[in-house]
């Protein structure tokens, strides 16, 4: 089990390069009036509401995981880009999600209970885990799994395409899937929260999402023994 999960991080720590590697990748900056909605994916409205929640219910796990208001607000500190990351990456997983149901990629319960399973074994725990979800990549207990959901379908999409993402070319192809699925969804972003557009600086590639980690700031974990 644990050479399995290994394995599956490294996958993803690649995946994350990508991000860092790729220039042109997403385009889709909208201009249309969407009152009410942070974004707008596949006609669908991401209202301003459901970004808020999601962003309280990552301030209410940090403020239960310290033990005093100096801890919480250290916590809000190194979080402080939190309501434009949170949207950006409600944003990219469902254009990621498109692109992966584009191929014909899907990801069944057990992959995720898998994937879990082997994560909590290397962090000690179930509520080890959590904590360390939560203070890396601003992802409350209760998205956990929602998370590695989407780990697993960047990395089976990765599959699917063909892509090593150990190569530029794959890297290229692997977000070049991801583009079409973002014109097919016609992302229309609202400018409060910045412009639908990953470059290797762009808050896009900034926010915490575990399968955009940058793979340079983790040397130790790519370098595990398979």
């Amino acid at each position: 089990m644990h050479r399995r999960t290994s394995s599956r991080r490294r996958t993803a720590l690649i995946l994350s390069a990508a991000a860092v590697a790729a220039v042109p990748a997403l385009t889709a900056c909208g201009s249309g009036a969407h009152p009410g909605a942070a974004a707008v994916v596949g006609g669908q409205r991401i209202t301003v509401s459901q970004l808020e929640t999601r962003v309280n219910e990552v301030r209410d796990a940090q403020q239960a995981a310290t033990t005093d208001s100096a801890q919480y607000e250290q916590a809000i500190a190194k979080t402080g880009g939190l309501t434009r990351n949170t949207l950006h990456t409600m944003v990219l997983d469902r254009v990621l999600h498109r692109a992966a149901t584009d191929q014909g990629v899907g990801v069944t319960r057990k992959e995720m209970q898998d994937m879990r399973a082997g994560l909590e074994q290397q962090a000690g725990g179930s509520k080890q885990l959590e904590s360390a979800w939560l203070s890396q990549y601003s992802v409350p207990p209760k998205r956990l799994t929602e998370s590695l959901r989407t780990e697993i379908e960047a990395q089976k999409l990765a599959t699917a395409l063909g892509a090593d993402m150990q190569t530029q070319e794959g890297q290229s192809v692997f977000w070049k899937a991801l583009g079409t699925a973002s014109k097919e969804l016609n992302v229309d972003l609202n400018p409060r929260y910045g412009a639908w557009k990953v470059t290797p600086t762009s808050r896009l590639v900034e926010a915490k999402t575990p399968w955009l980690k940058q793979v340079t700031k983790q040397p130790a974990e790519s370098q595990q023994t398979a």
